[in-house]
């Protein structure tokens, strides 16, 4: 158990400090690959949804993977698509 600690507390603070020093102009490429592994989550949440057999438990969890999944992707090419339209603003011939 501490052994899952450390390596929880060693993520968190890694992924804190890489992210931090992301500059501003790769926040959108990163979140379209992230948005792109989110879609695996959705293939192995559907995999989880999709068991047969008794076991309500795995397939109420299964759908909440997929629903809470679904909602990451979505969300994160709505942000993507509204991040690129700030940087078409910028230029002659971009939404305004």
């Amino acid at each position: 158990m501490g052994l899952l600690f450390f390596v929880f507390a060693l993520a968190v603070f890694l992924g804190f400090e890489l992210i931090s020093k992301v500059p501003s102009q790769l926040h959108t490429p990163l979140m379209s690959g992230s948005n792109a592994i989110s879609g695996i989550t959705i293939v192995g949440a559907l995999a989880v949804a999709g068991q047969t057999g008794n076991r309500t438990a795995l397939i109420v969890l299964g759908v909440l993977a997929v629903a809470f999944a679904m909602i990451n992707v979505v969300g994160g090419y709505l942000v993507t698509d509204r991040m690129l339209a700030m940087f078409k603003a910028g230029k002659p011939g971009g939404k305004k």
